[in-house]
Order: structure tokens, then sequence, then C-alpha cells
């Protein structure tokens, strides 16, 4: 059956059953909670796998179990004190791998609940979302103002709420018909500038890792060394190993930044494709990346947003039959992708202790504009060049007026009137024939008449030496025969055969 929600989509599916209270809330709970523990016991199992292979490492599954409370707050983005300073440069592949989980939670209720309304998704965010903070914080408050990692409770609140909040409205989004209410209120053009903004920051962000990669493959000595440096144990590389991992969308967000050409900065040290400045940097092998100098070739690496840029304006060349249209097309796209690198470079950058390498910063005001101007100029220029243009309207030439003393020429009437006028004389010309022809029947006929009546009045009047014969009359009347009789001429009266006719 078809069934039409209250945002205009209809949907041929079978009506979803019906859910008590108490089992809504139960589904609910069990989402929530379970979301919680997998994530905590993934960062336990994490710590567990170092600590297990580590050379002088004590293992507990208490002291795990202790561990992993600041690691689900880092993997929520959570910021974490210490006595040295504080911890603002977190890595963001645990909080993308929380985030997966937490939009698989958050759709496998929507599917179990059968939800399809938008106003149905908020007691699957809010669910999750108060269960992630309400633990952040508890966690926060445990951990004390005394400890050796320390958090605020009401950064934890809020930090936890977020993350889980976002990816949980992202989980039911399809299901709940959010895309369809966010897409309905915009036009056409926009929206075709909104994908077109998703794909260039997609593909600003590939190219960012394309040039990391490069770097490390041109730095793999360097990288080989400093794996070296850590001691050689398989506790300790694995260590090093998953630290890079896990700090590698950062890096991906810094070379991002590089290719823009807004660059990044670690303590003292700035890298871009322009400048250059030395200084200490941390010994971790994802670094090996870094050029060692400044050279020429370096700044070739502009080229890669410009073309980007190009390819938006291709994009959008038929987003709309008029230059303007087009234009605002592409800068619904460049806002799209300067708001998106803005967030990118807030996440990605943050303190780190009190030591040399404290801030990482990876400016984000910078990094918004020049990625919002490398879309810009090309694809505004590129759509409005290589769009359709609307047909130019040419003023109709004015049309001398006719004198109206000019006769009327017999060639100016329509051929249709022509038509109409045969037509005419050709049914008037066959109703005469048909009279005429009715005529001529109706004489003959009349003439035919006359002729009969005339020989009837001829037939009538008697001779004058016929003498009725009653008799014979009678005697014709009584047989049948006598006609034939008549017609005979050997049984005819002979004298009645020389009388005259």
């Amino acid at each position: 059956m078809q069934q039409t929600t209250s945002h205009g989509v209809v949907t041929d599916s079978v009506r979803p059953p019906e859910f008590s209270r108490a089992e809504r809330v139960r589904v609910l709970t069990m989402t929530a909670a379970g979301s919680v523990v997998i994530g905590y016991a993934g960062v336990a199992a994490l710590l567990a796998l170092i600590s297990s292979t580590a050379a002088h490492a004590s293992f507990s599954t208490t002291g795990v179990l202790t561990a992993a409370a600041p690691g689900w707050l880092v993997a929520h983005h959570v910021p974490l004190r210490f006595d040295g300073g504080q911890l603002g440069l977190l890595p963001l592949l645990p909080t993308a791998l929380v985030m997966l989980l937490v939009y698989r939670a958050a759709a496998g209720a929507a599917d179990r609940l059968g939800l399809f309304e938008p106003l149905q998704a908020r007691s699957v965010v809010f669910s999750i979302a108060g269960a992630h903070a309400v633990v952040g914080s508890v966690i926060a408050f445990l951990m004390g103002d005394e400890g050796p990692v320390r958090a605020t409770p009401a950064v934890a609140f809020f930090g936890c709420a977020v993350v889980s909040g976002l990816a949980a409205v992202a989980g039911v989004a399809q299901r709940c018909g959010l895309v369809e209410v966010v897409f309905e209120r915009i036009d056409p053009v926009a929206r075709r500038g909104l994908r077109a903004g998703a794909l260039a920051l997609f593909a600003l962000t590939a190219a960012g890792a394309l040039v990391l990669a490069l770097g490390l493959v041109l730095s793999w000595s360097t990288t080989a060394v400093l794996f070296d440096q850590t001691g050689g144990t398989i506790g300790t590389g694995l260590g090093i190993w998953l630290l890079c991992l896990a700090y590698l969308p950062n890096a991906v967000v810094g070379a991002l930044s590089y290719v823009v050409g807004a660059g990044f900065s670690i303590g003292t040290a700035v890298v871009g494709p322009l400048e250059l400045v030395g200084g200490p940097v941390p010994s971790v092998p994802l670094l090996a990346a870094l050029p060692e100098q400044q050279a020429a070739y370096l700044s070739l690496v502009l080229v890669l947003p410009g073309v980007i840029g190009v390819v938006v304006g291709l994009s959008l060349r038929d987003a709309a039959e008029t230059p303007r249209a087009r234009v605002r097309a592409v800068l619904v796209a460049a806002v799209t992708a300067g708001v998106g690198a803005l967030v990118l470079a807030a996440v990605a950058g943050g303190t780190l202790g009190g030591g040399v390498f404290n801030p990482v910063t990876i400016p984000a005001g910078l990094l918004a504009v020049l990625t919002f101007g490398w879309v810009t100029v090309p694809g505004a220029v590129v759509a409005w060049f290589s769009g359709p243009r609307p047909p130019r309207v040419v003023a109709p030439e004015p049309v001398a007026e006719e004198e109206p003393d000019e006769a009327p020429d017999e060639d100016d009437y329509d051929d249709e009137d022509d038509e109409v006028e045969y037509d005419e004389e050709a049914e008037e010309y066959e109703d005469e024939v048909e009279e005429e022809e009715d005529e001529e029947d109706d004489e003959e006929f009349d003439h035919d008449l006359d002729e009969y009546d005339d020989l009837e009045e001829f037939d009538d009047e008697p001779g004058e030496d016929d003498e009725p014969d009653d008799e014979a009359d009678a005697d014709s009347d009584d047989d049948p025969e006598s006609d034939d009789d008549a017609e005979d001429p050997e049984d005819a009266d002979p004298d009645l055969a020389d009388k005259p006719r």
C-alpha cells in the first residue's frame, strides 16, 4: 500500500507495526546503552592490545578499564588536562569510528521501530545523545581535579552530546525523511551548488591525501629511521603505528591546508607552499613527509585547487539557463566547501602540552577564505562562458502600411476563400441540374398520362355498328376461359371478324 508522510514523500511500503510505550523505551534504552558500551569496550580492547605487547608495561584488567575512560573521552573529542598542559590536538580517526558506531546504532533503532516521520527521529537522537552526554560528564567528574588526567565535566557533557548527536542524526536522516525536508526548501540551483561544494571539498581532501602520500614515499628512508628510534620492540612499534594511524586524518587536513595555500604550523615551524620556516618537530614517522627546505617546484601544488575550481565550473555549466544563475550556483558551492574546510581545520589542530611543539595550528579562517576563492574564481568564469545562453530577442521590422486607394489585387485572396467560393458554385450548379432533371421527369410523366387517358376515351366510345350483347358479356364474366377462346382465331365468330374495329 502507498504511504504518504508529513513531508510529502510517498513510499510503497507496509505500514509499520505499532509498538507500546514500554517496547519503545526498551528499544531506545538498549540502543543508547549499547552504543556506549561497545565504544568503551573497543577503546579498552585497543589499550589491552598495546599493554600486552609493550616491553615494560604491566597488564591488568582494572588498569585497562580505568585507562579506557579518558580514551573514550578522547574518542568523543573531549580535551584532557595534564600537569604539564592540555592535550587539545586529538586524533580524528577514533572520533570517526565512534560516529560510525553511533550511526549504525541509530539506523538500526529507526528500522526496528519503523520510523518514517521527521519528528519521530527526536526520540532516537535524544536518547543516544543524552546517554553519551551523561556518561561523559560522569567520567569527567569521577576523574576528579587531583588525578594525573583530568577533564571538565561541562565540556565532556556537551562534547559527547554533539559528537553522538550528529552521528545519530545522520543515521536517521534518510529513514525519517530529514533529507527530503531540507532539500524541498532549497531551489534546484542552490541544490546543485550544495552537491558541487561537497564534491569540491572531497576533491581537495583527496588532493591533500595524495600530496601526503607522495611526501611519505619520497621520504621513506627518514620514516624507517624514525621507526627504528622507537626501540625496535613489537609493542612499541605497534603503539607508534597506531598513533600514526589515529592522527592520519589530522595529517590529511594539514595537507589540504598546504595544497590550498594556507599551510600549517607546529610550534615555531611554519610549513606552506610559498613559505617554509624551520623549527623542531616531533619524531613521529608521519611527519617525515614535511619538506626539509623551500623549493620552487613546491608551489606547483597550487595548480590542484585551480583545476578543482575549473571542474566545479564545468559541473555547473548546465545548472541554469542564465549565466547569473550559474554563478550563484558556483557561489553556493564555494560557501559549502569553505564552511566544510573551516570545520575540518577547527577540529584537526589544537594544543600539544606545554613544550616546544605547542600549538599545532591550521589557520581555519585563512583556509576557508582561500577555499572559497579557489572554487569561486575559476568556477564562475567557466560556468559563465561555457554554459548555454538565452536566445537574443530581435525586434521585428516595421511593416509598411498599404494605401487605401489602391484596388485589391485578385492574387491577395487566400486559397481558402477561393476553395469556399468554388464549392458554393459547384453546389448551386448541381442543384440547378437536379431541378431541371426533375422538371423533365414530371413533364414526361404528365405526357404519358395524357396519352393513356386518350386511349381509354377511345376504347370507351362504342362504334355505330356495334351492338351490345349482354349475353356474351355475361358469359365472358362467368366463364374465365372466354378470354382464351376470344383470342383463338379459329374459334372466333366469322361475323365479328368482318366488323371494323
